[in-house]
């Protein structure tokens, strides 16, 4: 793997040459526009594609924690009677949530819908309100909503506390990345890429050369550099830049912190890189929410060797596995960070 830069917005970068030698199919789904493309597609591309998509989509439906979807579908029962039955599929994410969430301490937390539907970000465009007031954020607050509190026995999922709603919007996507990946392995691809809105998983290469990936200045303001990956591996980011607002002269975003129930503060980007979609994506925002001090240390106890992160002053750390590979603007600062060997 080459990784020739960091932002905060991964982007295909689309090549001038040999289009030809690619399929490709879009489709908007996890909250975003999502691209499937296969390098040197073989005969059962059609195929293989809808496979991919149908996947990501059903995976999507799965997780969705509010409208119609299966997990909105457990939420509802839960919160009506404290106990439910819940499909295998349900049951193992949660398992393997409440398993990351522990090793983040708490920091990547499945259960604070209730809290994320409080401040708006639930839906695809916030209303037009101002930010909950302390006593709102006090009750998610004290005492602190624990996964814990979500007891599995057989095929019954019973919560322990009432203020509980499911939420794995920081799991899903990396969940239905993997899935649609997996239905492309299982129709022999071995060189594609799903790219959720800049959230990523590449499959081999393009032919000779690696998957480009365009990186977008952390500004906005045209492309910073590139990455350059060969897979199976993912990248997914986190940052403060999408799905804000203002009101009184603050800006407030989305990635909240579980232990104040305030938008997390002190980073502005996390990149993290492995093979697992779903772990790289968890990961991405408790590194986010640990904030400069501790990100190190979450990494070190979720397991992720490859992280990267854009600080409030627009510094760059990265893990030693990186450090090489990391090119920054000239004159940002960039401090290296031992990761190894893990907690």
């Amino acid at each position: 793997m080459r990784v020739v830069a960091i932002s905060l917005l991964l982007l295909l970068v689309a090549c001038s040459d040999h289009q030809d030698d690619v399929e490709k199919r879009q489709v908007f789904a996890v909250g975003t526009l999502v691209e499937f493309t296969l390098a040197y597609p073989p005969e059962n591309a059609e195929e293989a594609l809808r496979a991919a998509e149908d996947a990501l989509l059903q995976a999507e439906h799965r997780w969705r924690a509010w409208d119609d979807g299966e997990l909105a579908e457990l939420n509802r029962a839960l919160s009506s009677d404290g106990t439910a039955p819940a499909s295998d599929e349900l049951l193992a994410g949660i398992r393997r949530a409440q398993g990351l969430a522990g090793n983040s301490g708490n920091r990547f937390n499945p259960v604070i819908g209730k809290l994320v539907e409080t401040w708006g970000f639930h839906q695809e465009e916030r209303p037009d309100a101002p930010p909950p007031d302390a006593a709102t954020l006090i009750s998610f607050t004290e005492p602190p909503l624990d996964p814990a509190t979500l007891e599995i026995s057989g095929n019954t999922i019973t919560s322990a506390d009432p203020r509980n709603w499911i939420d794995m919007g920081a799991f899903a996507k990396g969940l239905a990345v993997d899935a649609a990946i997996e239905a492309l392995r299982e129709h022999g691809i071995d060189n594609a890429i799903v790219n959720a809105g800049g959230d990523l998983k590449v499959l081999g290469t393009r032919g000779d050369r690696d998957w480009r990936i365009g990186v977008r200045h952390p500004s906005g303001s045209g492309v910073l550099a590139a990455l350059d990956i060969a897979g199976p591996l993912s990248v997914f980011t986190s940052g403060n830049y999408e799905r804000r607002f203002e009101f009184d002269g603050e800006s407030y975003h989305h990635i909240l912190d579980p232990a104040t129930g305030m938008p997390a503060r002190g980073l502005s980007s996390v990149t993290v890189v492995h093979e697992d979609a779903a772990l790289a994506d968890a990961a991405a925002t408790a590194l986010f929410v640990a904030g400069p001090e501790d990100w190190p240390g979450v990494a070190r106890r979720m397991g992720i060797k490859r992280a990267m992160v854009v600080q409030a002053d627009g510094s760059i750390a990265v893990s030693r596995s990186l450090r090489d590979a990391v090119v920054a603007e000239e004159g940002t600062a960039l401090r290296v960070v031992e990761l190894e060997p893990f907690e």
